[in-house]
């Protein structure tokens, strides 16, 4: 077992709990503490003139004192924001104690603590307005230190920005960062105007399995399991729509889904192998439709997040008023580069990507090349708004023929700033066009395409029994709620990104027989170790011993040992 020793700032704390707990202080009771305002509210409606805030209780957590004689500030932070409370010791210890103020406030709570407080509010003579507190309880002892992050004048000193810390620490994260906690909250306005949208129109939202013995839907390599009572294999989902399109066939109109999806490829700022789509089908609507429902989805959503639809996304402005723009695929490859793909075979597709310097394998068939050379040569430039429609077939086969262009097929995607954000088709409702679609995918598939789909015989059956004319589309939350809330990272946007474990390596560390031939006293190993030198190596690369000497006999006094006091020049027989 790997232990890790505790830094003499976490050992302090833990010093802290046991004290409170001789005293008699529980520092994590179980007891409802009941809250009557939050420190937003006080912000937003106190008034001097009507003193309406003279009985309240609110929670929190210390994210900075200032501890003077006998009355001390501190601010405390609650879900809505940061409120100043003033703290007296005369009023929290009315009688002959003063234990409370001078022991448990000055000296046993520490930035990070949760505590609930009661008493008035007030404005100071500086104008800030303070809780002035006439009782407090603890509610939970932090034993780690926080990052301080200082703000003055609406500028933050010292924040928290290292990617790999706020990814994997995300709790630490929304305490110091609060502008990330506004990123999530957008997040979820988001969801709730879709909903808004969806359900006014009388669209019935619906869940469907996550473990499917096909993974269908989607070109794209699954996670794959086992369920042991059934002894077969499983897949977590890397699509709705096979699902959705089933109830279709059932008999609502509507349905719509906002669900975890799971792809097992790389990842990048815009790919998670978890991430979240929503995904709706409407039965008798085309592709033309979906795209102007498209359009008011997003219009909607970013309205109701920003009360405009001109958004900033880093240096760029995104008008996302519609209409659209709409272009087809083939036209727009052929725009860029010249060529037009809808004449050529696989080898000539071949050629071509080694003329324009596109990467591509012997696995990949007509219709992975022609993405390949789409989004090598054209993403980069949708920038605003567009709808690039009409696909070749042999990338859509989930899709209608299109009505009016041989070998194309009625289907879009939506990309914005370089991106794509939704998808969408008419759907396929031709069952005998749709198994013959799925054999294709099955000659990729022994080809060595390894995202290629299944042939998803359950899902035919169910076409044959008939489906209405469908349109359906796909929709990324997560890229959505990158490009509302300017985050640059896919990983800025989701709680818990993926990230790869850390793997704790063993610390290597001296005995306390290894210490005393090097000189150290015994009793002054331990007091070392909890400064961070755990070998006798480490102690050769002190440079200043006088330094040391004072951390040491700083420590033995904070932490009452009762050791006799070291000289620079002891210490320094230690380190030569």
């Amino acid at each position: 077992m790997i232990t890790i020793p505790l830094s003499e700032q976490q050992q302090i704390r833990r010093n802290a709990l046991d004290e409170l707990r001789k005293l008699g202080i529980n520092p994590y009771p179980a007891a409802e503490y009941k809250t009557n305002v939050f420190a937003g509210d006080i912000h937003e409606n106190f008034s001097p003139e009507k003193n309406n805030f003279g009985d309240v209780s609110l929670a929190g957590r210390i994210m900075g004192r200032r501890i003077m004689g006998n009355a001390s500030f501190a601010e405390l932070m609650d879900s809505s924001g940061r409120i100043q409370i003033y703290v007296r010791r005369d009023d929290i210890c009315p009688g002959e104690d003063k234990t409370m103020y001078i022991t448990v406030f000055k000296r046993l709570l520490d930035i990070g603590d949760i505590i609930g407080v009661k008493g008035f509010v007030f404005r100071t003579q500086t104008g800030e307005t303070t809780v002035h507190v006439k009782e407090f309880t603890i509610l939970s002892k932090s034993l780690r230190p926080l990052p301080i992050v200082k703000e003055k004048d609406g500028v933050l000193y010292d924040a928290v920005t290292d990617p790999e810390f706020r990814y994997r620490q995300r709790y630490v994260d929304l305490i110091v960062n609060p502008h990330v906690r506004d990123v999530f909250r957008k997040r979820t306005q988001l969801v709730q105007s879709m909903r808004e949208l969806f359900n006014s129109r009388g669209y019935l939202e619906v869940e469907t399995p996550i473990l499917q013995p096909i993974p269908g839907g989607a070109n794209a390599r699954p996670f794959i399991t086992h369920h042991n009572a059934l002894d077969i294999p499983l897949y977590l989902r890397i699509a709705n729509e096979l699902y959705l399109k089933r109830l279709i066939v059932g008999g609502y109109e509507g349905v719509y889904e906002f669900a975890k999806d799971f792809r097992n490829e790389g990842m990048d700022r815009t790919h998670n192998p978890e991430f979240t789509v929503m995904e709706i089908y409407i039965a008798y609507k085309d592709y033309n439709w979906m795209m102007s429902f498209t359009e008011e989805i997003i219009e909607k959503v970013a309205l109701d997040l920003h009360g405009t639809t001109e958004i900033t996304y880093g240096d760029k402005v995104i008008n996302l008023k519609p209409p659209y723009r709409r272009v087809a695929m083939p036209d727009l490859i052929r725009e860029v580069t010249g060529v037009d793909v809808t004449v050529l075979d696989e080898g000539e597709l071949r050629k071509t990507c080694d003329r324009l310097g596109i990467e591509h394998d012997p696995t990949m068939g007509k219709g992975k090349l022609i993405d390949a050379i789409f989004s090598e040569k054209c993403e980069h430039l949708l920038v605003q708004p567009t709808f690039v429609i009409d696909y070749p077939v042999e990338t859509s086969p989930l899709t209608k023929m299109h009505r009016s262009k041989p070998g194309l097929t009625e289907r879009f995607e939506l990309f914005i700033n370089c991106k794509e954000i939704a998808n969408a088709y008419s759907e396929l409702n031709d069952p005998i066009d749709q198994m013959e679609r799925f054999r294709e995918q099955l000659r990729l598939s022994e080809k060595g395409d390894n995202e290629a789909m299944f042939i998803d015989h359950d899902f035919v059956r169910a076409l044959e029994y008939g489906m209405p004319p469908t349109s359906g589309m796909g929709m990324g939350i997560d890229r959505l709620t990158m490009l509302m809330t300017n985050q640059p990272s896919i990983q800025d946007v989701l709680f818990f990104p993926q990230m790869k474990p850390l793997v704790q390596k063993p610390r290597e560390e001296s005995t306390v027989g290894q210490f005393t031939e090097a000189g150290v006293p015994a009793e002054w190993v331990e007091p070392l170790k909890k400064l961070g030198f755990l070998t006798v190596a480490s102690l050769k690369e002190v440079e200043k011993p006088g330094k040391l000497a004072n951390d040491l006999n700083g420590y033995n006094k904070k932490n009452k040992l009762g050791l006799a006091g070291l000289s620079p020049e002891a210490v320094e027989k230690w380190i030569r």
